[in-house]
Parts: structure tokens; sequence; C-alpha cells
């Protein structure tokens, strides 16, 4: 059997088709605060895999417990939208289940490869239980915070900073008790091309994303008549570009995915009650706040939620250190 990986644009293409089918897999629930219960879409793009709908190959061991036979697709190519892609796929997802009386467990994708509904029973406990969560700034002490939390309700986690021992390290820990629920994604939030490659590692990984955290950012204190504009723009970069590249790419995926979601800003007391000495965080900051006030508009009539929270200084997260205590803290 050839276990070959897939060249990186079909790895992209599966990419850019998962969550709209992860989407109408989904099962809508009457809550309006939850209106869908989510699945978990794994990815199969070996070689094998892409040859298993010609004749006489083996079946994949993750397709062997089956009840129904797959959903066979051409990837559909260039579409006018997010809604018309899915409006395309929806027709071929309602004639398979008038034929066999349920929605397909794998879709097989001609010259990509398969994706296939992973088991995972409903727990009353954990109201989060397969959703994804994609958390950007992860390896500081508020993101270690809040992955903490999140798994503990049951998401599928994926912990993203930039490459290096802290997220490493927190990757391990959190494995430790939740096991492939946790991926660690090395992720610039001040490069384009690597948060497209993040958000594809996860959609490739779970088949889509429900939930992003947008806690990446950076401090720092100066007076204004000593901050440099070097300074500033390094600031402005993380703070205000980053925003604006993760709430970008999380809307596009959402949208496409069709079943609502949310967006999570980590803001700042600063953004209404400034500091002195902290005019670059607070302006760059407040710039953050602004966008997320402006996706929560724009993406509303997607069933989006956006929303902001507005910390004051966190040091900590337990025994977890946050580097703005090394920023700010000594003058304290």
């Amino acid at each position: 059997m050839d276990d070959r990986k897939t060249s990186g644009l079909s790895i992209q293409r599966l990419a850019q088709v998962a969550p709209a089918i992860r989407g109408l897999l989904a099962t809508p629930t009457g809550d309006d605060d939850m209106p869908y219960r989510p699945i978990i879409l794994k990815t199969l793009a070996t070689q094998a895999a892409i040859d298993f709908e010609k004749l006489g190959q083996p079946r994949p061991s993750a397709l062997e417990r089956l009840e129904r036979p797959p959903l066979y697709l051409d990837v559909i190519g260039s579409y006018e939208s997010a809604a018309a892609f899915r409006k395309q796929l929806a027709g071929r997802f309602e004639a398979y289940a008038a034929q066999h009386g349920a929605k397909p467990q794998a879709i097989c994708l001609r010259d990509l490869g398969i994706l296939y509904v992973s088991d995972s029973a409903p727990d009353s406990h954990q109201p989060l239980r397969n959703k994804v969560a994609l958390v950007t700034g992860s390896a500081g002490a508020i993101g270690h915070g809040i992955c903490r939390a999140l798994l503990n309700q049951g998401c599928y986690l994926a912990a993203t900073d930039l490459p290096g021992e802290r997220l490493d390290a927190q990757v391990r820990e959190f494995a430790e008790t939740a096991g492939d629920r946790v991926l660690g994604v090395p992720l610039d939030v001040t490069d384009p091309d690597s948060v497209a490659q993040g958000f594809d590692r996860v959609v490739q990984t779970w088949g889509g994303v429900d939930i992003v955290i947008v806690n990446a950012g950076i401090a720092l204190t100066s007076p204004l008549t000593e901050l440099s504009l070097e300074a500033f723009q390094k600031l402005e970069k993380v703070n205000v570009e980053g925003t604006l590249l993760t709430l970008a790419a999380s809307g596009r995926l959402l949208t496409l995915q069709g079943i609502g979601g949310d967006i999570v800003l980590i803001s700042t007391k600063n953004v209404f009650a400034p500091g002195a000495r902290f005019g670059a965080y607070s302006a760059t900051k407040a710039a953050s706040h602004q966008l997320g006030r402006i996706a929560s508009l724009e993406l509303a009539e997607f069933g989006i939620r956006v929303n902001m929270v507005a910390p004051d200084a966190v040091f900590s997260d337990g025994s977890h250190k946050s580097g703005l205590w090394a920023t700010v803290g000594p003058e304290r």
C-alpha cells in the first residue's frame, strides 16, 4: 500500500472543502445558544486513500466500521460564495440521505482523499463536546488558562503560538490528560501565510473550527516622549495586524462552515481606562477592540458571534507565569 502524502496544493484544497462538509454533517439542536451539534471530521490524504475508490483497492482501516457506504464527490472548483458552495454540496447530501436514510459517515473526494466522521459519543457533562477551539497566543498566562478551561469543557484544542519550547511544553502538559484532543500549531499572527497554514492544519486534523480566541498580543511600557516609532510599530504589528488577520481567517472559515460559531477577542481594560506609560499598548489594543466590534456587525448575519473580554493585568495561571510580569512587574 502506497502511503505517500498528497501534494501541498491537494492538502490546501481539502482544507477548503472540509469545513463546508463538516457543517452539513452537523446536527441541528433547536437551541438558539448552540444551534448545531458539530462532529469531528478527520482526513485521510494518503495515496492509498485517494486510490480507494478504484476497483479492487483495499478499504482503509478507518472505514472498516462504517454502517453505510461512502459518498463519492468530485471536488467542486470555483464558486461565487460560500453559500453557493454549500448549496451545491447540500443537494448531494440530501440525495444520499434519501437513499440511505441517514447522512454519510465518510466522503471520498476524487483525487484528494477521504473525510470521515470520528466516533465521539455525546457527554452531557462536557457542554463543548466535539467543538474545535483555536487559541492564539496560547502559551501565555491568559492563553494557558483559556486552553485549560476549554479542554475541561470537552473541546478539541488547537493551541497556537510562536514556535518554540513554551508551546511544545504546553502541548505536552495538556496531552497528558486530554490526549489527541490537543494539537500544537506554530503560528505567527503577523504573517498571513502562517495564519492561513495554521487554520488549514486544524481543518485537516478535525474538519473545521467552532471557537476562535483572539488572544495573541504584546505589551510595552514607555512614556510617549521616549516611545520610538519602531517600538510602537512592533506592537501595532502584533496587536492590530495580528487581530485583523485572525479575524479575517476566522470569518472566512466559519462562514464556509455555515453553522455559526464564536470568536472571542481578549481585549484589555486599557481600552477604556488607559494608564500612563502604556500608550503604545493602549492605542494598539483599542484598534484591536474596534476591529472586533466591526467583525461582530459583519458576521452577525451568518450566526457568528464576536465578543470582547477586557481583563486587567494577568500575571499567571497557577504556576504558569506571564511574560507581562517581566515587562511591567518590577516597577509595581
